[in-house]
């Protein structure tokens, strides 16, 4: 929530509460009767990065706040909700996504082996903590990332303990992960890294307590008093910025500098010069600052529809030529029967139809009658080449039966939130959202997720901002300008279909990293309800609090996205646009809808992280560059760790959680001081 009401952008923070989660299991280690295995580790970071979400899921950072204190009476607003209306809000809107997110796992995890970069990372930072699945550099190795549970493989013993149900379970497992963890020995210090995390824990908390007493430090004149003055350049020392900016890395944040250069440097005094944003240069309605939001805008929706849109048509282009030679095929065979009715080899499992899987298919023979002891991540026998043989080969690379989710929760669970989805909507804003409409954002949410997990399973870019907008687009074809609260449906719209992809986004990343551990999808599902059930109620508290005693917005929380949502609204609704913003908006559209095409030819080139990435950019655009010239220092650290030193990530991201952690923890402490000013508090 202080993150978001600040600049918008959030981090998942998996990693750290992984980590936060082994140093606490750890230091309890002696008093537990269980073992605090990999598995038990992704629970942990499923719960926390389910609650992590929830500000931005639920709009507290963006959309509530555009209710509130934005919209204009003309359109209906401000709509300021009560703590109930905020709580049935977050409540409705936590649960879909997940529910939706169940069924795709098979096809994007366990047929198509999505990389989903940051959870890959997380599932390798748990091996590292664990001593698990290291190579003989403690590189674990990526070609490892194909069958359930491979990077516990090392983990043999404490796994086929655990399942004979012994009653020394807890004694051998203790002391088989102290020996595994042993393994790693001299090449992860874990005590030498717990101190860092508390020593960069530290240092931020104080920078953070010091910016109550001393808020000058908050923006440092860096580029001389008319730069930071006149064109707002200055400096935000937060190690918490440089922190994620360790975390998002050398490409993001140069792309972000690179947004905030062209918007902050070349077209804000350009707009101010020329007479397009004749107002204070910190004005959203009538300065620069709110002039080239536009231009963000545009680049963010031109991103996002040609991202999604090559997304979605790239495997109709793939495998459409082989579908209809197939079809042809069975036509001239068998007629129209054989099209319809004939499912043999249109939909073969591919996840391991290869030689390999052949010769062990027909090598180890019928052993359907294994024991329950063996491993969860164990290989099941196959025998045969008929198409059962394909789906067992199929369900080798996925957890067993019993540990995924059944169908019949998914399907009645799926309805079931929805309508209460729907519900909830109604509840809160009554008859000025229409039944229909929040019915038809709820459908086009599902349709968007699916977009947004092949996104993020590809890029390690989930784009829920422009999933937003194309939502807000799109509700702008189907209620009319002349509707009396066509604003606010809009923003409830582009909430919905943002929530929905969010959600499955983070799911599909959290069940990539059980995956590899071995991990029961189950519980990962029951973890992140969980997670997103106790976070809906804490976000609506939090964020009454945060507004309640900070002035929003304000000079501590711009709130920016905010006036993203806002004014995409009013766009697309109708409103004129200010002097020049449409023709410079229509050029960088075009511009960055060459960039993104590119960026998607050239996924896996060298080249590819060169090229400037839309939705980068225009959070370097809209954002102050006191932020994004903090981030981009922690981008250069990680560059100069990775790249020219050539060292391991963990001690990186240990001294970047820390950093974040520090700033998020103490900043509770800044708004406790700060309620102490406020005198109805």
């Amino acid at each position: 929530m202080y993150f978001g009401l600040q600049t918008g952008w959030i981090s998942m923070m998996t990693m750290p509460a992984s980590l936060m989660g082994f140093g606490i299991f750890k230091a309890l280690q002696r008093h537990l009767t269980f073992p605090f295995s990999p598995v038990e580790n992704v629970l942990v970071q499923s719960v926390a990065g389910g609650m992590a979400i929830m500000p931005l899921g639920c709009g507290f950072v963006g959309v509530l706040p555009a209710m509130e204190y934005l919209l204009q009476p003309a359109e209906l607003g401000p709509v300021r909700l009560s703590m109930t209306k905020l709580i049935v809000w977050s409540l409705g809107l936590c649960y879909f996504g997940v529910l939706f997110a169940v069924p795709l796992r098979r096809q994007v995890i366990i047929r198509e082996k999505l990389k989903f970069p940051s959870g890959f990372s997380t599932a390798v930072l748990i091996g590292v903590l664990h001593g698990k699945g290291q190579g003989e550099n403690g590189v674990l190795d990526p070609s490892k990332a194909t069958k359930f549970g491979s990077l516990a493989l090392e983990n043999t013993p404490l796994m086929q303990a655990q399942d004979a149900g012994e009653s020394r379970d807890s004694d051998i497992a203790i002391d088989e992960q102290d020996s595994a963890e042993s393994v790693a020995g001299e090449k992860y210090n874990w005590g030498r890294n717990i101190r860092l995390l508390l020593i960069a824990f530290g240092i931020s908390g104080f920078y953070t307590l010091c910016t109550f007493f001393f808020t000058g430090i908050r923006n440092l004149p860096i580029f001389g008093t008319v730069a930071a003055e006149t064109w707002l350049w200055t400096l935000n020392p937060s190690l918490a910025y440089v922190g994620q900016g360790i975390i998002m890395g050398p490409s993001t944040t140069i792309h972000m500098l690179l947004g905030a250069v062209i918007g902050w440097a070349v077209l804000s005094p350009l707009a101010k010069h020329r007479g397009w944003a004749p107002g204070a240069i910190d004005d959203w309605e009538s300065g620069s600052k709110g002039w080239i939001v536009w231009t963000s805008l545009a680049i963010m929706l031109a991103d996002a529809v040609v991202s999604l849109g090559y997304i979605t048509l790239r495997p109709v282009v793939q495998h459409g030529p082989s579908v209809l030679l197939n079809a042809k095929e069975r036509f001239e065979r068998e007629g129209w029967r054989g099209v319809f009715l004939n499912p043999t080899s249109q939909h073969r499992y591919t996840a391991l139809a290869n030689d390999e899987a052949t010769s062990r298919a027909s090598t180890d023979g019928d052993n359907s009658q294994q024991p329950s002891t063996t491993p969860a991540f164990a290989p099941a026998h196959i025998s045969g080449h008929d198409e059962t043989t394909q789906l067992r080969a199929w369900d080798e690379e996925d957890a067993p039966p019993d540990q995924l989710v059944g169908t019949k929760t998914v399907n009645i669970g799926l309805v079931l939130s929805i309508v209460f989805c729907v519900a909830s909507i109604h509840f809160t804003f009554g008859d000025l959202v229409p039944l229909y409409a929040t019915v038809i954002a709820v459908f086009m949410a599902l349709l968007l997720s699916i977009m947004g997990v092949r996104a993020l399973g590809e890029t390690d870019l989930n784009p829920v901002s422009g999933i937003s907008k194309l939502a807000q687009l799109f509700f702008a074809l189907i209620i009319p300008q002349s509707h009396k609260s066509s604003v606010l449906i809009n923003l409830v719209a582009g909430a919905v279909s943002e929530a929905g992809a969010l959600q499955a986004g983070d799911l599909m990343q959290d069940l990539k990293t059980g995956h590899l551990l071995g991990a029961a999808p189950s519980a990962q599902f029951w973890g992140q309800v969980i997670g997103a059930t106790v976070g809906a109620f804490v976000s609506a508290f939090i964020y009454r609090l945060y507004t309640a005693v900070y002035e929003i917005p304000g000079e501590m929380f711009q709130v920016p996205t905010a006036y993203v949502w806002i004014f995409t609204a009013r766009l697309v609704t109708g409103k004129g646009l200010p002097p020049m913003a449409r023709e410079f908006s229509i050029g960088a559209a075009a511009i960055f809808a060459v960039f993104t095409i590119v960026r998607a030819r050239g996924m896996n080139k060298w080249w590819h992280p060169y090229i400037p990435g839309g939705i980068a950019v225009a959070i370097g655009m809209y954002n102050v560059p006191s932020f994004t010239l903090a981030r981009t220092i922690g981008g250069l650290m990680n560059w100069y760790w990775r790249i020219r030193l050539g060292r391991q990530d963990t001690p990186l991201i240990v001294l970047a959680s820390g950093f974040v952690l520090g700033e998020g923890f103490l900043s509770i402490v800044n708004l406790i001081l700060q309620s102490a000013k406020v005198p109805h508090l």
